[in-house]
């Protein structure tokens, strides 16, 4: 009978001798620490020893009494019988056999690491940490352990923790049978992360399946604050096949609040204590970019030796000066269980089962359904009355809106058409959208439950009450390829792993202006000019109310332009793993002036025009000595994305280029900051969304190297209206002839000299006929929502077919 055996006595195919967290240590030690990684040395209590225990104290029989008739659902009953097996296990004694095997092993690691070593003694059930089941966090964990005694009692409460409340009702819910799951105790140096930080790494994107990244998360002290969720840890993101080509492929860092943090205690009765962080810990990354991209090579490792997405635990020992090493250690491995297993491969229609009672209706953007109460707000200064999960009711949306736009279950608008704010911004939340409804705040009553649907093609309803619906799948498996490229327009980061799993072409608009609004909030003249405001702000309240708020945003940057570099390459960046390997257009800047003046600093810098739909946008503003410093960050955060972080799918793409000039213009500004087109396959494409992007066809095909129409700035340029003014927006309509002919035109005259040419605009996603006109006339590539590239794919498919046989 095995009692105590070493880490490196043990593998992966002792699970049921030292369950799954020690086989996994043993595992690694003994294979993965001559390939680099840092493994804590340490023994296990096996399960043999487990039973010998329970056996010796006569317990078996009282436990079955005790758990006999157990209904998991009354939980004040389920409390009492755990805590009653508790309390009878805490009384157990040792055979003395047993306990002289685990105080021999701990003075063996006393003689490794010194007197009183200190020990993080681990529970590991031999059902945990299998592929179809976690039992992460069923059972306890006691960090800190000194002393022989010390070490005995730890090792008693693991075994009681076989029987906490949430191991009981798990096992039960997975159908384990209690008397065929055993405990074994790790015993491990501990890692004095407590002066550093640790956390955990996933090498799958949690939320969506994702699998080409690792993700990590980080909090100062101990690990348990992070496993349990009491602190909101730093989050990282590595994209694999960059890192594994040898680029550092950090595609995200986010801070965390990190308001307090764990760390040892001063008496053996106290072994660790929670203090509050320090202002200057919340405002700093836990980790170094170096040491980020090391912890994303060896997650790798593991994953590659498991063979399967894992869920790792990290530490740091130390600061490596004054206590511990300052190395890293990886301190266990398990295999992700969530999202590794499920193999569904299909996307959702939807469909109400009933009528209901329509209270007004407008123009639908999206095509999902919503359901909610209805919050009016019709100021931005009352967004914080907003409700998570409610639905918005308002007369238009602008960027202050976004915080809560992202926690809406639906959004109706009084005013705006299909490419207004709240339409675009719902469109790449995914969530439903009905603008232009007129009177919505009017006649819809605060607290209604009420229904958006948003399924019925063009039109979008607001019903009243909640109506039963239908969501249908679509099996991904059958769907037809096509000859002509169905891409998708993007612009948010945090959306794009999840829509990068729809299967597509690649991006053909990826949009900024979300990343700006949302991740940076900070007008980047305003960041480059930042010394130079904080002077005048000593006389100018207004200005120091600007400067305060910069500082607010940026506490880890001394200079205040690279942070606007480094959170405009992150966005992109995570667009760009998404989709890799395929081409993601990156569409430079559109803001408009009065869209630029909503930042922060914004009205130091920008004009007030009349008319800012045709005033200074676009590559007007790249040139120009007023601009180009703020432009020239984008082009730096472009080249940190490709040749830095190793993403050299991401193309850029020039909107609103009124004439030739420009065009050459711009392309000079790029080069001059390092973007050399052609240099490493990088492209260079112009919006076609200008009446002269079409006349001059042939000069513009000269200079770029493709076009990608924006149907909605062409078609109100072609037809000269306001596409936002409600009293003409009957007459906007991308299916006019007029339109038609300069579509058919721009794609005639890139197709003769050999250009790529997609479209970005909405009209393919909102009019099927008119994505069937564009597979006549020969276009390329089309790029839509994500909600219509499944259907839009199928009528295609199908329009290709039948002009084969023609």
């Amino acid at each position: 009978m095995s009692l105590v055996l070493w880490f490196d006595e043990i593998s992966i195919k002792d699970i049921p001798l030292v369950g799954g967290k020690n086989a996994s240590l043993g595992e690694m030690l003994q294979n993965l620490t001559p390939r680099g990684i840092n493994i804590p040395d340490g023994f296990a209590v096996t399960a043999e020893a487990y039973k010998y225990f329970i056996k010796f104290n006569g317990f078996s029989e009282t436990i079955r009494n005790i758990l006999s008739g157990l209904d998991k659902s009354n939980v004040d009953d389920l409390k009492k019988r755990g805590k009653n097996i508790r309390n009878l296990i805490l009384k157990g004694q040792f055979p003395e056999d047993l306990k002289d095997a685990i105080i021999k092993a701990y003075k063996k690691l006393e003689e490794k690491y010194g007197k009183d070593v200190d020990v993080a003694v681990r529970s590991s059930a031999t059902a945990e940490d299998l592929p179809d089941a976690s039992f992460a966090g069923q059972q306890e964990t006691y960090l800190n352990i000194r002393g022989d005694n010390n070490v005995l009692d730890s090792v008693r409460r693991c075994f009681a923790s076989l029987f906490t409340d949430r191991a009981i009702s798990y096992r039960i819910d997975k159908g384990f049978d209690h008397f065929n799951v055993y405990l074994s105790a790790a015993v491990q140096k501990m890692v004095r992360s407590d002066f550093a930080s640790s956390g955990v790494i996933f090498t799958i994107d949690t939320e969506t399946g994702f699998r080409d990244v690792v993700y990590i998360t980080g909090s100062w002290g101990l690990g348990e604050y992070v496993v349990q969720g009491i602190v909101n840890p730093d989050e990282f993101y590595v994209f694999k096949p960059a890192l594994k080509n040898g680029y550092r492929a950090i595609i995200s860092k986010k801070l965390g609040a990190k308001q307090q943090k764990l760390i040892y205690g001063k008496t053996l009765t106290k072994p660790t204590i929670g203090i509050k962080t320090t202002q200057k810990e919340r405002q700093k990354f836990v980790l170094s970019d170096d040491e980020i991209l090391k912890l994303a090579k060896w997650a790798i490792l593991i994953e590659e030796h498991y063979g399967k997405p894992m869920d790792i635990e990290w530490a740091k020992d130390g600061d490596g000066v004054n206590v511990g090493t300052g190395e890293l250690f990886i301190v266990q491995a398990r295999p992700e269980t969530v999202h590794s297993t499920r193999k569904e491969n299909y996307y959702e229609v939807y469909e109400l089962k009933d009528e209901g009672k329509v209270i007004c209706k407008g123009l639908a953007v999206g095509s999902k359904i919503g359901q909610g109460k209805a919050s009016i707000i019709k100021e931005s200064s009352n967004i914080h009355l907003f409700k998570e999960g409610d639905v918005l009711v308002t007369d238009m949306t602008d960027p202050d809106w976004e915080p809560i736009m992202k926690v809406a279950s639906a959004i109706v608008t009084n005013r705006g058409g299909r490419t207004c704010h709240a339409a675009i911004v719902s469109r790449e939340l995914g969530i439903p959208c009905v603008v232009g409804c007129g009177d919505a705040t009017e006649v819809i009553k605060e607290g209604l439950e009420i229904t958006v649907d948003c399924s019925k093609g063009e039109k979008g309803y607001v019903l009243e009450g909640k109506i039963p619906y239908n969501v249908k799948r679509i099996d991904l498996s059958s769907l037809p390829s096509t000859k002509t490229k169905i891409m998708m327009n993007v612009g948010i980061p945090e959306q794009a792993f999840s829509q990068g799993q729809i299967p597509n072409d690649g991006v053909g608009l990826a949009r900024i202006e979300f990343i700006i609004g949302s991740h940076i909030g900070v007008h980047p003249l305003a960041l480059i000019e930042y010394e130079s405001l904080k002077e005048q702000s000593q006389k100018n309240p207004k200005i120091a109310k600007i400067v305060r708020e910069i500082d607010k945003r940026t506490p880890m940057y001394e200079y205040k332009p690279d942070f606007y570099v480094d959170k405009l390459a992150q966005g992109i960046a995570m667009i760009g793993a998404a989709f890799y390997p395929n081409d993601v257009i990156v569409r430079f800047s559109d803001f408009k002036t009065n869209e630029y003046a909503n930042l922060i600093g914004g009205t130091l810098y920008e004009p007030v025009e009349s008319n800012p739909m045709i005033g200074w946008r676009g590559a007007s503003r790249y040139y120009d000595p007023k601009f180009e410093p703020a432009f020239a960050l984008e082009c730096l955060a472009i080249k940190k994305v490709r040749e830095e972080i190793g993403l050299n799918n991401v193309k850029v793409m020039i909107p609103f280029c009124r004439t030739i000039e420009e065009g050459k213009k711009v392309i000079e500004v790029m080069k001059k900051y390092g973007l050399n087109q052609g240099e490493n396959g990088l492209e260079v494409y112009v919006m076609c969304e200008i009446p002269s992007n079409v006349v001059l066809a042939e000069e513009f095909a000269q200079i770029f190297d493709g076009f990608s129409i924006g149907s909605n700035d062409l078609t109100q340029l072609t037809l000269g209206l306001d596409r936002d003014s409600e009293l003409v927006s009957h007459i906007y309509d991308e299916r006019n002839e007029a339109v038609k002919r300069l579509v058919r035109h721009v794609i005639e005259v890139a197709k003769k000299h050999g250009k790529k040419i997609g479209i970005c605009g909405q009209a393919p996603s909102d009019f099927p006929e008119f994505a069937e006109f564009l597979v006549e006339c020969g276009i390329n590539s089309i790029s839509l929502i994500p909600d219509t590239v499944l259907k839009t794919r199928l009528l295609i498919a199908e329009k290709e077919a039948s002009l084969i046989k023609k």
